[in-house]
């Protein structure tokens, strides 16, 4: 495990992926019509009016891709858990006990197929509301498959109910 996730996720989890790229797209577009839209138009008006522009765009970008960046979805002994948020206000971890979930599945699709991004949803067994559900996650067929053989593994050993 890399020293950067240790703080974040602890010694004894194991990562199962992060966002991919297909998580960009919105924010990269979004990007092009803020520098290449609304900039040059702001420049129309005056330098401070452009000046404004540019410094909320570069803090609304990067702080969109930092908080994309910061979704990491791992497993320890207790659970299954999801890490997000970058400000210390929106931290947060939400996640469901491995004696509580019921499955992980993820959508198939050609689209998620081709960019090798997938929905995820690690599901609790007794409410829907504390269930997990992801879009755009990388490696997410893996981590499905990972959790649901990790899963079945602590039923067959007895370490959960």
């Amino acid at each position: 495990m890399e020293d950067s996730n240790e703080s974040t996720i602890g010694h004894s989890a194991t990562l199962l992926c992060g966002k991919s790229w297909t998580a960009y797209i919105g924010i990269t577009i979004v990007a092009l019509l803020l520098f290449f839209g609304l900039l040059p138009l702001a420049f129309n008006f005056n330098q401070m009016a452009a000046a404004g522009v540019l410094a909320v765009s570069a803090l609304l970008v990067g702080y969109r891709v930092l908080l994309i960046r910061s979704y990491q979805l791992y497993y320890d002994d207790v659970g299954v858990w999801l890490s997000s948020g970058i400000l210390p206000w929106s931290k947060g971890v939400a996640g469901v006990k491995w004696r509580d979930m019921d499955e992980a599945s993820y959508v198939p699709n050609f689209l998620s197929w081709l960019c090798k991004s997938y929905t995820i949803r690690i599901g609790h067994r007794f409410t829907k509301s504390s269930e997990i559900v992801l879009t755009g996650m990388a490696r997410g067929k893996d981590a499905v498959a990972t959790l649901n053989g990790h899963h079945q593994e602590l039923i067959r050993r007895g370490a959960i109910a």
